[in-house]
């Protein structure tokens, strides 16, 4: 059965998304069309701080008030940061909707940016820099990115020192007040509300203020390194390519090249290195996919001494798969994707985080297009795609010293 899904922008520029779902649960999100891909190199990490210091206060509400009044109704409050949006969400029952519509629009129309807590949440967000660096499975995903792309979108999400350090009051306010603004927002509701309460709230409480997000040119590369530390006992590898933006139909193919090779225990690679030859426990493999950059990665965690190994055998499916996928094997994976793609939609804040996603690209309505366009990939888009991954791709290796 079809979800009931709802769209409308509003006359203030503001944009609502709506899934309507019988349980007495909603996942509610404000977010804005904007993220690490809107940042210069010099101010990198500048959406992810703001992120921070939204759930830090408003005139009405200090940063306890802000989460009391969500988890004291029974909610689950949190934000994300991405390339392309930043998101303040919370899951409630039903019935608490309107609590969650107050509290989140707060929060996205009134923040303080006290510029004590500012310093205090700097060196919280330098403390999760840390951690981001010592867990070898975040930083050989976060490299890879540095590998494939040239700053500012090869600097990670979250900043450095160097790019946090100078960030004050001043330029936080002018980046908040030249982004927050209607146009450049969206409102998404998955669960048990009303679609017209919902708009009628967006309307009434934001305004028609239009705001401008900064765009920089994305520049592509290619790179290769082994990184040695210390502490380790396993290497840590990522295999990534380029691949068609997501504005392009053949993106879908480039789902499927990465769910033939590596997602789930009956890919190739898994079958290969670990089933065969018991090279690695941790087989895995993931498409990013925008309208601005679009990669597909996959990772192993092995033996030092079995680093090139695996990459000549990431290689040779590669070869395998460009000369010979069949057209059954093909059908096998779109069901698998398509599956897996509905049992996705199960979990309301999953959803929800689907439906920004498409609608920072172009169009939520696309996101229920996802089995169509995936039952049209073409067989030799696939075996095309395999061909042009050996030629240029991205290798990064975290091994023991």
């Amino acid at each position: 059965m079809k979800p009931k899904f709802f769209r409308k922008v509003l006359k203030n520029g503001m944009t609502v998304l709506f899934e309507k779902r019988e349980l007495p649960v909603v996942s509610v999100a404000f977010a804005v069309r904007c993220g690490g891909i809107n940042e210069d190199a010099k101010e990198k990490g500048i959406s992810h701080f703001i992120e921070h210091m939204l759930y830090k206060g408003t005139p009405t509400r200090n940063a306890s008030q802000i989460s009391t009044e969500i988890e004291k109704n029974g909610g689950v409050l949190n934000g994300f940061t991405s390339e392309t949006i930043t998101a303040y969400w919370c899951k409630m029952p039903s019935n608490k909707i309107n609590v969650a519509l107050d509290v989140l629009s707060d929060m996205v129309k009134n923040p303080l940016f006290n510029e004590a807590e500012m310093n205090k949440e700097r060196k919280v967000i330098f403390e999760e820099i840390k951690m981001r660096k010592d867990n070898p499975r975040i930083h050989v995903d976060d490299r890879i990115q540095n590998f494939l792309y040239d700053a500012p979108l090869g600097i990670d999400l979250i900043g450095t020192h160097e790019t946090m350090n100078p960030i004050n009051r001043e330029k936080m306010l002018k980046r908040f007040n030249e982004v927050y603004n209607p146009n450049n927002m969206i409102l998404c509701v998955v669960g048990d509300a009303d679609f017209e309460k919902l708009v009628e709230f967006s309307e009434k409480n934001f305004n028609n203020k239009a705001g401008k997000i900064p765009e920089y040119k994305v520049k592509k590369k290619n790179n290769s390194a082994v990184e040695k530390r210390k502490g380790l006992d396993q290497a840590n590898v990522v295999f990534a390519y380029h691949a068609p933006l997501s504005n392009d139909k053949k993106s879908y193919a480039a789902r499927v090249l990465s769910a033939v090779l590596a997602e789930g225990m009956s890919s190739r690679l898994f079958s290969e290195i670990r089933e065969k030859r018991n090279l690695a426990y941790s087989i895995s493999g993931e498409a990013t996919s925008c309208k601005y950059f679009s990669y597909n990665k996959i990772y192993a965690g092995t033996q030092k001494e079995n680093i090139g190994k695996v990459k000549e055998l990431i290689l040779e499916e590669f070869k395998k798969v460009g000369a010979g996928l069949e057209e059954k094997e093909l059908r096998s994976i779109k069901e698998q994707l398509i599956g897996n793609y509905n049992i996705a939609m199960e979990e309301s804040v999953s959803q929800m985080a689907n439906l920004l996603y498409y609608e920072a690209d172009g169009n939520a309505q696309e996101f229920y297009e996802f089995e169509k366009n995936i039952k049209e990939v073409k067989l030799e888009d696939v075996k095309e795609l395999a061909k042009k991954a050996i030629k240029e791709y991205s290798f990064f290796a975290l091994v023991p010293e």
